[in-house]
């Protein structure tokens, strides 16, 4: 959400006296390995510059790097943000190495900052490149607690859900929402919306105590679920 807010605030603006569209900060998904020509493709998509265009033979690593530096030096690029960044642990430790010299190099290269994204994986995923981890500064989002903050977080979610009735919940829910979901904003999201859900359908029009109390988190569904089919023998 903090890179996608960062995205749009610096989104990219057209210049029609010289034909460039630049783009300030460029938001990219790391791919499901560390792959360097898909990385590439997948900045020469996010750039406008679909890979289609490309010739097979001009689709070979070092012919995509030359490519996406000149469009990225073009653009006037000051920033790459890179979400997802553990996925770099699914390859190989040589692969992980290869594709981190890359982000290293375009950094160098380009003269942008770079910025990294993801779980607490990632901060591992990133130290296997010790230049490249000392320059970056690790921040970690610490996870909901039970304050007042917190209170005012649930309230304001829960007023932004197109529920009829006003929900008052009692102390003892709100200490519930925090122990469903680890207080991780993603879980305490995904609650109030099945939570909002459920009480269209059932004609509530708002969240309940109980419903708090009986309710059952997806992320644990799907492990009972995947749990039934191993003893099912599926």
């Amino acid at each position: 959400m903090i890179a996608r807010n960062l995205s749009r605030e610096y989104a990219p603006e057209y210049d029609p006296a010289s034909g460039i569209t630049h783009t300030p900060l460029l938001l990219l998904q790391a791919p499901p390995a560390p792959d360097e020509r898909r990385f590439y493709l997948h900045i020469l998509a996010a750039v406008g510059a679909p890979a289609t265009a490309l010739s097979a033979r001009a689709q070979n690593v070092a012919s995509l790097e030359v490519r996406v530096i000149a469009l990225l030096r073009d653009l006037g690029l000051r920033m790459i943000m890179i979400d997802e960044v553990h996925n770099l642990l699914a390859g190989t430790h040589r692969e992980q190495r290869r594709f981190l010299n890359v982000l290293r190099y375009l950094s160098n290269e380009l003269e942008v900052s770079l910025v990294c994204l993801g779980v607490s994986e990632a901060v591992d995923a990133i130290r296997g490149d010790i230049q490249l981890a000392r320059r970056l500064d690790e921040h970690h989002l610490p996870n909901w607690r039970d304050d007042a903050e917190f209170s005012d977080m649930i309230q304001t979610l829960i007023a932004a859900m197109p529920l009829e009735k006003k929900s008052n919940l009692k102390i003892k829910s709100l200490k519930q929402i925090l122990a469903l979901t680890g207080g991780v904003t993603s879980r305490i999201f995904a609650l109030i919306k099945d939570l909002s859900i459920d009480a269209i359908v059932t004609g509530d029009e708002c969240i309940t105590d109980d419903a708090i109390a009986n309710w059952t988190p997806v992320w644990s569904r799907h492990a009972n679920a995947h749990r039934r089919l191993e003893k099912s023998g599926v």
